[in-house]
């Protein structure tokens, strides 16, 4: 059977009367402190359409040591009533936690985000990281947004140039697309009026330049010309969105004769 994270995007009444959290806010008793908090080695969490997990970590000190850790995940403006909420895998309770001193530990947990089963589109973007610690003395704290982390849907992008090889002076043509991950489908589809560049290097170079920028197509197509000059090798590249990782093609050489 599968581990999964609950996970709810439901109406604020829906989601407290399932699963979601209790009325919870920033508060700390005694003297223990965290000191970091990082998510996925503080690298976006980028899903395709396989599962995909996440490693979240807590370092915190507190006189007498501290005991153990727990996390969320959660969307909108009040913790107490939000928009959605994803907790660690069933089966990582409690928190793995690995001394450094008497006083100070770093805690982890996993997460598994599942396209198949629980993840839509909507759910990409930023993310609130929910904190609690608790110290062996019964200290505790916790901290309803430490930091955030960010969703996002595995990118894909491919470039062909034609014809090949080419006589100097003569019109290339360049095309390509840029997909997505989509988890409302469990498909890759175009991604949709996007500003993508166009970029060459000459050949025995590593340096990409850009030539233009073009909007990719209502399927995520690209297309262009441009004037053959010298060998070299030519891609697409897209920056990014806060949904959607930057990613670029790997170069096609075109020979010009």
């Amino acid at each position: 059977m599968r581990r999964r994270a609950i996970f709810a995007v439901l109406a604020a009444t829906t989601l407290g009367g399932f699963f979601g959290p209790a009325a919870y806010a920033d508060e700390t008793v005694g003297d223990i402190q965290i000191t970091n908090v990082s998510v996925n080695g503080g690298k976006n969490i980028v899903v395709g359409l396989t599962d995909k997990t996440v490693t979240v970590s807590v370092t915190a000190t507190d006189p007498s040591g501290i005991w153990d850790a727990d996390f969320h995940l959660w969307r909108g403006s009040d913790p107490s009533n939000p928009d959605g909420y994803i907790t660690p895998n069933e089966d990582t309770t409690p928190a793995d936690c690995v001394a450094s001193s008497a006083t100070t530990s770093t805690c982890s947990k996993t997460f598994t985000f599942e396209p198949d089963w629980w993840l839509t589109n909507a759910d990409a973007g930023t993310w609130k990281v929910g904190v609690e610690v608790w110290a062996n003395d019964d200290s505790w704290t916790q901290r309803d947004a430490y930091t955030t982390t960010r969703l996002q849907r595995f990118s894909k992008l491919t470039v062909n140039a034609s014809p090949e090889p080419i006589a100097k002076g003569k019109t290339l043509t360049v095309t390509g697309r840029l997909t997505r991950a989509n988890w409302d489908t469990d498909a890759y589809t175009g991604y949709t009026a996007q500003p993508v560049k166009l970029q060459f290097r000459n050949a025995g170079t590593s340096t990409y330049a850009t030539v233009k920028t073009v909007n990719t197509s209502s399927t995520g197509d690209l297309k262009t010309t441009t004037t053959a000059s010298v060998d070299g090798y030519w891609r697409w590249s897209f920056a990014g969105t806060s949904t959607t990782p930057a990613v670029s093609a790997s170069g096609d050489y075109v020979d010009v004769q």
